[in-house]
């Protein structure tokens, strides 16, 4: 809609400098008596009256501007304006897409580590049950039964947890999409084909060039809005120059007149004196043009520094990632084995509860260390991405 209305502001500034035609018409009555002379003719004995006691009279009018130093800048700005706005579009958009590509790897996420633990589950479940059988026919104590009861319980309280979560992540991708609450969305990619595509050579295959990106354009752009309001300020000590043609006419015409039916005309305009007012205005704009180049140097700046930091952390996050990884799996291979130790009596409570709790931490840090990898991907891609003219 920004840019919409940017394209008619373009046509609205264009429009003064065009032809302009105008209509007018209005009624009068004289109350007072209409004043009448007489012509000192031989042999004429009418008389002539001044005006008519009801008219209408209307006219139409022709103007042109000639010349317009300010038209003229100001046509240039209104361009650069709606290309300003064209560039703000293009940064909505892509914060927009991290945004929801964001919301989406949150989700993809959850519904992971909500399928990792009701795996567990399964595996739980079915050695609680298998020793409460034993329990039956006496063949292990109560409390072996009650301690796989509580660390069931603790992967249940965990998949409720995450189902809760997924469930608000929806709602904030959905808005993230303009979709209304009620619209069922379902997410088709599966999130081991999402992680296949962060690699080192995901950096290597792009090249950053900070003039390319949509935030140094918008930069550039206000530049150039401040040099053309420099130039306009200064273009206000020239001429303004513009043309008119009038044809007015009277419904009912006196018999005597000095209304002229046809005029045309040019019309000159040209500042002489100020007290200082327009100056102190140019001197503005400098001002305002200098704190713009300035501004543009420290732009500059923080881009490259931006692109440099989530480089970094991308390299961290993907090194993170493997490592808790291989975490994972290490202790999921212990937790699997004390489980079978358990259940035939050599491991104990305490032991099983330990390596429980260690897989499930190293569990919830592997995803972590994907969500943030993931992340990273995102806003490199967001940072990366080039400027195309819409």
């Amino acid at each position: 809609i920004d840019v919409e209305s940017a394209k008619k502001k373009v046509w609205e500034t264009t429009a003064i400098g065009l032809p302009q035609a105008s209509f007018s018409a209005n009624y009068q009555h004289i109350f007072d008596t209409i004043p009448e002379i007489s012509l000192p003719i031989p042999g004429v004995t009418e008389k002539l009256t001044m005006a008519v006691k009801d008219n209408v009279t209307y006219d139409v009018t022709v103007s042109q501007l000639i010349f317009s130093g300010e038209y003229i800048v100001g046509l240039q700005a209104s361009r650069v304006f709606k290309e300003l706005s064209e560039k703000n579009l293009a940064k909505t958009e892509n914060q927009t897409i991290e945004s929801v590509t964001n919301s989406y790897y949150m989700i993809q996420v959850v519904e992971e580590n909500i399928s990792v633990l009701k795996q567990s589950l399964e595996v739980m479940n079915k050695t609680y049950n298998d020793l409460a059988k034993m329990n039956e026919v006496g063949f292990n104590e109560e409390t072996d039964v009650d301690q796989i009861k509580i660390n069931k319980t603790n992967i249940e309280i965990l998949i409720n947890s995450l189902n809760a979560q997924k469930e608000i992540l929806t709602k904030l991708l959905k808005l993230q999409l303009g979709l209304d609450f009620s619209q069922q969305i379902l997410l088709t990619e599966k999130l081991s084909s999402v992680i296949e595509m962060c690699n080192l050579g995901f950096i290597g295959a792009q090249e950053f060039n900070v003039e390319n990106t949509v935030d140094m354009q918008l930069i550039n752009t206000q530049v150039k809005l401040s040099e053309l309001s420099l130039k306009r300020e200064k273009s206000t000590f020239l001429p303004t120059i513009s043309g008119f043609y009038r044809y007015q006419k009277q419904l009912k015409e006196p018999s005597f007149s000095f209304t002229m039916k046809n005029i045309g005309g040019i019309s000159i305009s040209l500042p002489i004196f100020s007290s200082g007012m327009k100056m102190a205005k140019v001197s503005q704009a400098k001002l305002a043009l200098k704190q713009s180049q300035l501004n543009r140097t420290n732009v500059e700046q923080s881009l490259i520094m931006e692109y440099d930091q989530a480089k970094s952390d991308y390299l961290t996050a993907f090194s993170n990632y493997n490592m808790n990884k291989e975490s994972m799996e290490l202790s999921k291979k212990i937790y699997d084995k004390t489980i079978i130790k358990y259940t035939e009596g050599v491991a104990s409570s305490f032991e099983l509860t330990q390596n429980q709790g260690q897989y499930l931490t190293t569990q919830s840090n592997y995803f972590d260390s994907v969500l943030k990898l993931l992340q990273n991907k995102a806003k490199l891609e967001r940072i990366l991405k080039k400027y195309v003219k819409q």
